[in-house]
């Protein structure tokens, strides 16, 4: 009986421009929460053992950083992720709701394997558009920082800067890492996230879920993808840096960290990524929600 029950009830789809909006506004207030963390595993993951080492560990980055700068310094490069991180949103969610209403069932029910695709074809598409060029510009800038006379006076004019030394492909170093990193990170997010939703709501597709428990879910799928694929974020973080010459592509840039700097190179800012992450998955899969639930009321798509 609650089989068919379930049968029965066919699970709401969600307007994509409904999540293309919802997704925006999710990931500005993100940002602005969880930067400082951000800060924090890029400088450790430049921080290369052959300058020697600079910062001891998160404690004296943070230590160091507040010391020189001031806590605004743990906030510099803050603007180009924050221009970059409400569309990067707006085209993960809304990538994600287009594939998702596609690939769902006859009841509306999209299973864990179909929301890993999902996740794969957002993940993809957000690299390309978005977040390789903004996560170049945020490297370069905080990378800038810590060199002797900074050069960048702010986003716009670190931007014109990039562009005219380097030209458009200054904001494209990386592609191949950040695609690869993009990817497995939504696809693994979006896997978890199916898989537990559709644990929680068993045979009852519109069952709603308490932000709470939402957000515990995007804990735990945010931890995933970390252990999944920091080592794509390391190679990614160096491709992208001031000093990205020196790899002729990603392969080689993943044997030299291999060859000079051994394994445990490719996990470092592992803790703070993985307190950031997780917070920073948490906090917008809430929001997410909590905006689409308000915008199904003021905005009829049926």
């Amino acid at each position: 009986m609650t089989r068919e029950r379930g049968a029965a009830s066919k699970a709401k789809l969600t307007h994509p421009g409904k999540a293309i909006l919802a997704g925006g506004i999710a990931g500005g207030i993100e940002i602005c929460i969880t930067f400082p963390t951000e800060y924090v595993k890029t400088q450790l993951q430049l921080d290369e053992k052959a300058n020697p080492p600079r910062y001891r560990g998160i404690t004296d980055c943070v230590s160091q950083t507040v010391r020189h700068h001031g806590v605004k310094g743990l906030y510099r490069g803050l603007s180009s992720l924050l221009y970059g991180s409400i569309p990067k949103s707006a085209v993960r969610f809304g990538v994600f709701e287009i594939l998702s209403n596609q690939m769902k069932d006859e009841f509306g029910k999209l299973d864990s394997t179909r929301g890993l695709v999902c996740g794969l074809g957002a993940g993809v598409m957000e690299a390309v558009l978005i977040v390789c060029p903004m996560e170049t510009i945020k490297v370069k800038f905080i990378h800038d920082q810590s060199s002797a006379n900074p050069k960048y006076r702010g986003f716009f004019h670190g931007v014109r800067e990039i562009v005219r030394t380097q030209g458009i492909r200054g904001t494209y170093q990386g592609l191949t890492a950040t695609v690869l990193k993009q990817g497995s990170n939504q696809a693994i997010r979006f896997f978890v996230m199916t898989s537990l939703r559709n644990w929680y709501k068993g045979d009852n597709p519109n069952k709603s879920i308490n932000p709470i428990i939402t957000g515990a879910f995007g804990a735990i799928a945010g931890a995933a993808s970390v252990f999944g694929n920091t080592p794509l974020d390391v190679i990614k973080t160096r491709m992208q840096g001031l000093e990205a010459h020196k790899y002729k592509s990603t392969v080689d840039c993943a044997m030299k960290i291999m060859r000079h700097e051994g394994p445990a190179a490719f996990y470092k800012g592992t803790v703070p990524r993985l307190g950031r992450v997780c917070l920073d998955v948490a906090i917008v899969f809430i929001i997410y929600e909590e905006v689409v639930k308000v915008l199904n009321k003021v905005w009829k798509t049926d």
